[in-house]
């Protein structure tokens, strides 16, 4: 026979993993949210959120909330594996004087935004800010109005303190005063990026990368920012992007010395293939070092002053 202090231990334990088990199984792989939900409910279908911050508590990792119609969902902090998904409706985040997105994630940890628009409204601090996690995957997502004063006021500010990649497609990031995408990794963390098929405009620049960077930019449009396009900046490590199929105008007349393609500092490399670089300040300005190589398969005419590469590179 048990003595009555061991059955007392075995009945806590029990207890123990019963109340562990519930709050695992309160956590559902899909959870929804709408205009007219309420955070207070379960996140299903039939019961949905109203804001994204209300569903991810209440959403396992690696799992996915999605948007069952119009409405404004709210900035959130995401802090594990998952998706966020607006497919099929008018799914917003208004994110003044706040970030829209935090990532602080898992090493591990796979974040996608997808089908979304994000908009500060004139006072929004960033779109989407990125702290730490595996990868992001920015797809058709619209981040507008981040006017907030620099460091902030980017529409995707990625800031690595890992090994992470931040992967952007069928976006458009228009009208951030300081910048279209901002990639910054913090203290020995590397960034690998992917642009394609996206609309960087209306911020000071479209794409800015620093030290421990490798970037490649295909098939976007790059417009009206004041003072770059696609800008490489080492200070003493490696920034290395590739620039390719891309539209490059209007950009460069708000500053000395800028335009659609610079490249700055020893260790900055940008090699371009296939890009249509016209009427801008600067075609191409390579600058302290910095590197521009071309392919030769380049369109660059009508810039106030086209530039040179640095050197040339041949296909294989």
């Amino acid at each position: 026979m048990l003595k009555n202090g061991s059955t007392k231990w075995w009945v806590l334990a029990a207890f123990f993993l019963m109340s562990v088990h519930g709050v695992a199984s309160a956590q559902a792989t899909r959870t929804w949210v709408s205009g007219v939900g309420d955070d207070a409910n379960p996140c299903s279908r039939t019961a949905p959120c109203k804001t994204f911050a209300g569903a991810i508590s209440k959403t396992a990792a690696g799992g996915e909330i999605s948007v069952l119609d119009p409405g404004g969902f709210g900035a959130v902090t995401i802090t594990k594996a998952i998706t966020i998904d607006g497919a099929g409706t008018l799914a917003s985040t208004l994110n003044s004087s706040t970030n829209g997105f935090v990532i602080n994630a898992g090493v591990a940890d796979k974040v996608v935004l997808r089908n979304l628009t994000i908009n500060g409204a004139g006072s929004g601090l960033n779109g989407i800010k990125f702290l730490a996690g595996e990868s992001l995957l920015v797809d058709n997502v619209r981040i507008t109005g981040n006017n907030a004063a620099s460091p902030n006021g980017v529409g995707i500010l990625f800031l690595p303190a890992g090994a992470s990649r931040l992967i952007v497609t069928n976006s458009v990031i228009a009208n951030n005063i300081t910048g279209g995408i901002l990639v910054a990794p913090s203290g020995t963390g590397t960034a690998q990026v992917t642009v394609t098929g996206t609309q960087l405009s209306g911020g000071a620049f479209g794409l800015r990368t620093q030290d421990r960077t490798m970037a490649v930019v295909s098939d976007c449009v790059v417009t009206g920012n004041p003072n770059q396009g696609v800008v490489a900046v080492s200070t003493s490590q490696y920034v290395d992007i590739t620039v390719t199929g891309s539209t490059l105008n209007d950009n460069g007349f708000g500053a000395a010395n800028a335009g659609a393609i610079q490249s700055t500092g020893p260790a900055a490399i940008i090699r371009i293939a296939g890009n249509n670089i016209t009427n801008n300040q600067y075609g191409l300005w390579a600058t302290g070092g910095g590197q521009i190589l071309s392919f030769g398969s380049n369109e660059v005419t009508d810039n106030d002053t086209d530039g040179n590469p640095t050197g040339t590179l041949t296909t294989r």
